[in-house]
């Protein structure tokens, strides 16, 4: 049996110190097949972006056991070099994770460099194509996109590595209607021809239901039901925090 891309357990994520300590997620467990399209949904506080950022190996304020991409991480050491090789991440707001002073071309070419990888001019081109831009935005700033073209360039950027897990924390929330499914079709074009594993993050029931195979729904720090997307769909639910997530999808009141 291949074993899993993500398993974590136990996994409680904490903020400050003495009477201000804030427990972010309690004793969460999660297990994400490679291949796989997870969806972790639920309201703002719920937990879902936090425990994200543990899966990307970005915040050390946590305990338990978490493996991921091969890798056990540890809490308060920095992941390796070559953990984020094998993870990327992709964040919320295009404009704020793009460096306004670095063109297109700089910021891939530093993380490829940064990894040691050859040819990487080749490597910028088919890239860039691959995220439906082309060669003629390479010496382009982030001010000179839009928020679609900002968010193919942190896509860009991320596959570019060739990861082998592709994190995303509401990626297509702070862009216009239109443009939304386009670059979550992007997505899923990307993990199939790639044969990535995703997890994605979003408090909107409807992206989950077209990227995911299955969700974990959130609620105040705790992971409250797991249900595949099919069941979803259907309707097929239990926990009254995930029947009122749908009944909020569908209009109702």
């Amino acid at each position: 049996m291949a074993e899993a891309a993500i398993r974590a357990s136990g996994l409680d994520i904490h903020y400050g110190d003495g009477a201000k300590r804030f427990h972010a997620v309690h004793g969460a467990d999660l297990e994400v097949a490679p291949g796989a399209r997870y969806g972790i949904v639920g309201g703002s506080g719920s937990g879902k972006s936090t425990l994200l950022r543990v899966l990307a190996g970005l915040s050390r304020s946590w305990t338990g056991d978490v493996r991921v991409a091969g890798m056990a991480l540890a809490a308060r050491v920095r992941a390796p070099r070559a953990f984020h090789r094998r993870v990327q991440m992709v964040f919320q707001d295009p404009y704020a994770s793009l460096n306004p002073r670095h063109t297109v071309d700089r910021m891939l070419a530093d993380g490829l460099a940064l990894h040691a990888f050859a040819d990487i001019d080749a490597r910028i081109f088919r890239v860039l194509d691959e995220v439906g831009l082309g060669g003629g935005f390479r010496f382009r700033y982030p001010h000179e996109l839009s928020g679609g073209q900002r968010q193919r360039v942190a896509i860009a950027r991320a596959i570019a590595l060739e990861p082998q897990i592709l994190l995303l924390d509401e990626p297509t929330s702070a862009l216009d209607a239109s443009i939304q499914a386009e670059v979550l079709n992007l997505l899923l074009d990307i993990a199939q021809r790639r044969i990535l594993t995703l997890v994605l993050v979003s408090h909107d029931l409807a992206v989950v239901g077209h990227v995911c195979d299955a969700v974990a729904v959130m609620q105040q720090g705790r992971i409250v039901e797991r249900l595949s997307v099919d069941d979803l769909i259907a309707h097929r639910v239990y926990h009254p925090y995930t029947q009122r997530l749908l009944a909020a999808s569908d209009g109702a009141t």
